[in-house]
């Protein structure tokens, strides 16, 4: 006879537990002796209720008795860590017990681990990236596990270990797997030429997500297998049917026809030509394009227009007289357009076939430098200066130009914090502006163009910056050599892409001054010097490149070159302050070979 009558039960997974004998309750209701006999059948029932009550009891009693065992340690019991037994332990121990599975395991874990990005393979190595176990993340986790105290006592589970790795440094590494077989987002944009809008349409990338790229390496890492980091299409957010959107419904109508500007002083007619060199389409970092009005290059366009309602206001000016910065004159203040809302209003307008016109206001605008604030600013000493030597004496148009450069910058005060744009402060340099045609690289060759020079003076500005230790925010080499400037620490420029600009990164204002012969440009910086030495250090040339042979057909645009070797360097820049050396900064430049370039046929 079982417990159960004459049948045993269906067979389950519950786990058998052995039952010697059992007790009623000591607080029974039922009297127990007094009570009448019950009848054979009530008695057979209330067996079998007895019983089954007392395995019931049985089981509660042994997993509450069992409750020590079960929940010894922080790690359920059965939990297993890359086949490390870790339940029933401490946290302490659980820790101590997986370390010791990694030490055995290390040159497992420390093999390269094969990599797969679209095309090509490679290894990287696991400490290089800084793929790990976070043993104490692991042991909180597997203490974390959840089990019902049945299976506390006889159920096991496996914990996967916490893997952790640098993910700029994989990014850094599997970047260099992905070479050509991506591609960099192409932004929305829309430029004029002239006044004809001329569209980009958007593309999307087609890189690494290195989060995503993460997230797969850790997951594959102890598998032990090769892992395959997908390459991710983003797209921009304005796509190509929005850039032709706002083509035909805001650029070609903008410069359809003029806007008239209307002022309590007075009038001014904006031409199409104007509002082309204003209206700017600028993506953000999503590729979102935003159209908006330039009020600064809107003001430029409109030169001395502006004259007849507007009154500039003036900065104190300071000069060196004597060998000693001296105020020259002070602060003026003026009356000018309000920029915010005409750039607002102007805007809403142009879209617009009629009604083109716009009503200004005029608001005090005071000077950004007095003669007081510049009394305090600092500007003592000459802090560095600069020399570069050009040849053709005054009279060529180029040196003309490095001249009219010069002077428009000569002068200028740069506050503390402040960053300072030689294109931003003189704006468009062309004929208008009193530049002249002189040779400029344009598609890797000299041609004429104008303002050619102002590259010179450019460098000169910024080495003399480099040298006052000032930071270096924006600046691009030639894609030649020259050597009238010194390798890698020069500078080109070319309106309007191409700029230079440095920040003021002392509490002390600067000073740009220049001056010229017929021969050289110098420009000096003067301010509070704040360290005793600037210096460079050069690395040896090497990857050098010889230059090949280009012959042209001769004429006025056919500039002949005697070709120059490419190479690559790296320049050091190296401060010192308190005898101590406080910053080493490095750029590096890659010259190509410039060709010779000779205006004839090719010899047969």
């Amino acid at each position: 006879m079982t417990l159960y009558g004459e049948k045993s039960p269906p067979a389950d997974d519950r786990p058998t537990v052995q039952v010697t004998a059992v007790t009623w309750p000591a607080d029974d209701p039922e009297p127990p002796v007094a009570a009448a006999a019950p009848p054979a059948r009530a008695r057979s029932r209330r067996g079998r209720l007895l019983l089954a009550a007392g395995v019931t009891t049985a089981v509660l009693g042994g997993v509450a008795g069992a409750g020590a065992y079960a929940y010894a340690g922080d790690v359920p019991r059965g939990t297993t860590v890359l086949g490390a037994e870790l339940g029933g332990h401490s946290r302490a121990e659980a820790a101590r017990k997986l370390r010791a599975e990694l030490d055995r395991r290390a040159a497992e874990l420390a093999a390269p681990l094969p990599v797969r990005v679209g095309e090509r393979t490679a290894e990287i190595v696991p400490a290089e990236v800084g793929l790990g176990v976070d043993v104490d993340a692991t042991v909180a986790a597997a203490a974390a596990a959840s089990a019902h105290p049945v299976s506390r006592l006889v159920g096991s589970r496996s914990v996967q270990p916490v893997v952790t790795v640098d993910v700029d440094r994989l990014h850094a590494a599997l970047r260099a797997l992905v070479g050509d077989q991506g591609r960099k987002m192409t932004m929305p944009a829309i430029t004029f030429s002239g006044t004809t809008p001329k569209a980009v349409h958007p593309k999307p990338s087609l890189a690494l997500d290195p989060q995503r790229a993460a997230d797969v390496v850790r997951a594959g890492w102890l598998d032990r297998q090769p892992v395959t980091v997908p390459l991710v299409e983003s797209h921009p957010a304005t796509t190509a049917e929005e850039v032709d959107r706002l083509v035909d419904e805001l650029a070609k109508p903008a410069v359809a026809a003029p806007v008239t500007l209307r002022t309590d002083k007075g009038s001014v007619r904006i031409p199409p030509k104007a509002i082309a060199k204003s209206l700017r389409f600028t993506a953000d970092d999503t590729g979102k394009l935003t159209p908006q009005v330039d009020v600064k290059r809107l003001r430029a366009a409109l030169g001395d227009d502006l004259a007849a309602i507007e009154v500039e206001p003036r900065n104190a000016r300071m000069t060196i007289a004597g060998g000693k910065p001296t105020v020259l004159e002070a602060g003026r203040a003026g009356q000018q357009l309000d920029a915010a809302a005409l750039g607002r209003d102007l805007l809403a307008v142009l879209p617009k076939a009629d009604g083109r016109e716009v009503a200004a206001t005029l608001k005090p605008a005071e000077p950004d430098v007095t003669a007081e604030k510049l009394a305090g600013l600092g500007i003592k000493e000459k802090v560095s200066s600069f020399t570069t030597r050009f040849t053709g004496g005054l009279s060529s148009p180029r040196s003309q130009n490095i001249v009219t450069v010069a002077k428009k910058v000569d002068g200028t005060v740069v506050l503390p914090g402040e960053t300072f744009s030689l294109n931003g402060h003189t704006g468009e340099r062309g004929y208008q502006q009193g530049y002249r045609d002189a040779p400029v690289i344009l598609d890797g060759k000299l041609v004429p163009g104008v303002g050619g020079g102002t590259s010179q003076f450019t460098t000169t500005l910024f080495n003399a910056t480099y040298y006052a230790g000032l930071e270096d925010v924006e600046h691009k080499p030639h894609s030649y050599w020259f050597d009238r400037y010194p390798a890698v620490i020069e500078s080109t420029i070319f309106w309007p892409d191409l700029d230079f600009k440095f920040r003021n990164n002392t509490p002390y204002g600067v000073l740009i001054d220049t001056s010229y012969t017929a021969s050289t440009i110098t420009v000096s910086i003067w301010s509070t010097k704040i360290y005793d030495s600037v210096k460079t250090e050069y690395s040896p040339r090497r990857n050098i490149t010889k230059p090949r042979t280009i012959y042209l057909t001769p004429g006025p645009s056919c500039l002949p070159a005697n070709g120059i070797d490419g190479f690559t360097q790296d320049a050091y820049r190296v401060i010192r302050k308190d005898g101590k050396v406080v910053k080493r900064e490095k750029f590096t430049w890659r010259y190509d070979a410039e060709p010779r370039y000779i205006c004839g046929p090719k010899p047969s």
